[in-house]
């Protein structure tokens, strides 16, 4: 049995959903693939878009977990609610695998990886090829969903230590 964790990070936007996957052994967290699903069309065109991409992007590299931003309000409800038709496509598109799913903010997600919630876009994807080791530019979507992806990979290391502790008490 294998001590590797997959992780699909994702970013979800009705226009570009970034999606990032990692491994995560001990610790450490290693790139797999990244990229974004570029949308065009009318709205129920691009969700769908979403959606099947997601699909194919599970069957493919079967992760064993995702970790997804979470909607923030925005002024404008029109938006708001056209970005959460987006991040409920892309969940959906995860469902058939039937995988557990975790949730964190944008500022969660910056302050792990860049160590400030309020972190420019650049930063983020600095700090994500600084991390993962990557040469190559990524994307700035593709960089916020490997930035979720390694967000929920501390996440997941910090409770597997504090679970170790109560055990030790």
């Amino acid at each position: 049995m294998s001590d590797t964790v997959r992780i699909l990070g994702i970013d979800p936007g009705s226009r570009i959903t970034g999606y990032g996957l990692v491994d995560l052994e001990r610790s450490s967290a290693a790139p797999v693939e990244w990229g974004s699903i570029h949308t065009t069309g009318d709205h129920s065109t691009r969700l769908k878009s979403i959606f099947n991409a997601l699909d194919g992007i599970v069957r493919k590299f079967a992760p064993d977990e995702v970790a997804i931003e979470r909607v923030f309000m925005h002024r404008n409800a029109d938006s708001a609610i056209k970005l959460g038709q987006a991040r409920a496509a892309a969940l959906c598109g995860t469902f058939a695998a039937d995988i557990p799913i975790y949730e964190y903010s944008a500022r969660h997600i910056k302050k792990a990886v860049v160590g400030s919630g309020s972190a420019e876009k650049a930063q983020v994807q600095h700090m994500v090829r600084m991390i993962l080791g990557v040469r190559t530019d990524i994307e700035p979507d593709a960089a916020d969903a490997l930035a979720a992806a390694l967000c929920h990979a501390h996440e997941r290391e910090t409770r597997s230590v504090l679970s170790r502790l109560a055990e030790m008490s």
